[in-house]
């Protein structure tokens, strides 16, 4: 009887003994884990700079911004831009790389202002139809002569005000039964020309005077 309670006793001993241990072990592990998804983890970058990790819906933290999203070749190169591209892009209402042609906005750079005059050709005054054939002349390397109503006879392709290009020519009926303005076309429904009121000017054709009387477009 004696025997069997020391046997008894020991192994109760062992039982504590190990229980004891894995207490130990648990407790130790508890100390070393990583933290749980329930814990805040923050990345470390550069200096201390910390930013809070995002779920992953990732709405935690700050936003992120994606840098070269809206960057394109030519907004890329838009500090190569010159003042006259600037000047023209806010008056046509296009952006900046969309100014390319020198040789036609350097031309109307010169020409700004100059006063309208019936049948003159020079920067002492000009008339519509002896801009148009001076600046096509010179821009487009295209000899032209004649008034808007000649010049409207001679283009070989008429178009709808949808289909106009850079350069192309644009009519007008003013007051008249035949073609009796002209001008050129230049972007976004702007063109240039001498008009009786204030001489070379850029004008749009969507104004309610020009919308009036405009006739179409023609394309040498």
């Amino acid at each position: 009887m004696m025997r069997i309670k020391g046997h008894l006793w020991m192994k109760l001993s062992v039982c504590a003994m190990v229980l004891g241990s894995c207490s130990t072990i648990k407790s130790t592990a508890r100390r070393d884990h990583t933290p749980t998804v329930s814990e805040p983890r923050r990345i470390t970058f550069i200096d201390h700079i910390n930013t809070p990790s995002r779920g992953r819906g990732g709405s935690g933290g700050t936003k992120s911004v994606g840098i070269g999203k809206n960057i394109t070749y030519a907004s890329a190169n838009l500090e190569n831009a010159q003042s006259w591209q600037f000047k023209y892009a806010q008056l046509l209402d296009v952006p900046v790389e969309n100014v390319l042609n020198f040789s036609l906005y350097n031309f109307i750079e010169e020409w700004w202002g100059t006063p309208y005059r019936l049948g003159g050709k020079s920067r002492d005054g000009i008339d519509c139809s002896g801009f148009v054939n001076t600046l096509v002349s010179s821009v487009f390397q295209f000899a032209l002569t004649g008034n808007s109503a000649e010049l409207y006879s001679k283009v070989r392709q008429h178009l709808k005000g949808r289909d106009l290009r850079e350069g192309d020519l644009v009519f007008f009926k003013i007051h008249h039964k035949r073609i009796s303005h002209v001008g050129v076309y230049l972007d976004n429904d702007k063109f240039v020309h001498a008009s009786t009121s204030s001489g070379v000017m850029i004008s749009d054709l969507n104004e309610p005077y020009w919308k009036r009387y405009f006739v179409g477009g023609g394309r040498l």
